[in-house]
């Protein structure tokens, strides 16, 4: 007889327990990002879109010797910026993204980035990831970034249920008092990286017995709804008599 589909999100108590596994498997995890200010961190993350931490970490030391902050970036033009960030993939969006937002740190904030997700997410470009990536880091301020990683691994694991990421992040968050949530965060974004991809090597996984996904196959839906939100549809063949 196949298990019942489990109540979710699990309790806060098995929430902690199961990050405290690991967070002992992903000892050290911090952002992949290289930086050494809140602008700088800000740039970055937002290059990431759709592009390797890696690549990003090429990038963006010439960047940031030629734009140190937020005053030098803001009267950019596209033509100046596009070529140094060609290789990140989406070059004129970001482009056009970056010098936006550095003109409003300018504008509005005196070329400080704010450390308030109300304030960071209402600059072009910056949405609640990006935000809590930046607050958590280089401000000091607690938050949960959650990308297609964490959806990915909370859904399997059961510590949330939902295909949107404002939703699984209130939900993490309503489990951890606040000054864990950056290293949650990070912790989950790695176990996906390394362990729980796609296809998942659940054999080494150190949540293994508590997971859902793994135990009963109960979640495999909705974490591939999960993994899958936000990818753009392929076109459907059509058949050929």
């Amino acid at each position: 007889m196949r298990p019942s589909r489990p109540a979710l999100p699990r309790p806060a108590s098995e929430t902690r327990r199961i990050l405290d596994k690991l967070q002992a498997q992903h000892p050290g995890a911090f952002t992949a990002l290289h930086f050494r200010s809140p602008y700088e961190l800000l740039v970055a993350t937002i290059l990431s879109a759709q592009c390797t931490d890696e690549r990003v970490n090429q990038v963006t030391p010439a960047l940031f010797q030629r734009y140190p902050d937020a005053g030098a970036l803001a009267p950019a033009t596209a033509a100046d910026l596009e070529p140094q960030i060609r290789s990140t993939g989406f070059f004129r969006a970001k482009s056009k993204a970056l010098i936006s937002m550095a003109q409003a740190l300018v504008e509005r904030h005196g070329g400080q980035v704010p450390a308030s997700l109300d304030e960071m997410t209402q600059l072009p470009g910056v949405g609640r990831k990006t935000a809590n990536v930046v607050l958590g880091h280089a401000l000091n301020v607690p938050g949960l970034a959650v990308d297609r990683h964490v959806l990915r691994v909370a859904n399997r694991l059961g510590i949330a249920r939902s295909e949107d990421p404002a939703v699984v992040e209130q939900q993490i968050t309503k489990a951890l008092p606040p000054a864990r949530w950056t290293l949650a965060s990070d912790t989950l974004i790695l176990h996906g990286r390394r362990i729980c991809r796609p296809r998942p090597l659940c054999d080494r996984c150190a949540a293994r017995d508590d997971c859902y996904y793994y135990r009963t196959g109960a979640l495999k839906p909705l974490a591939r709804k999960a993994l899958n939100a936000g990818r753009p549809k392929r076109a459907k063949r059509r058949r050929t008599r």
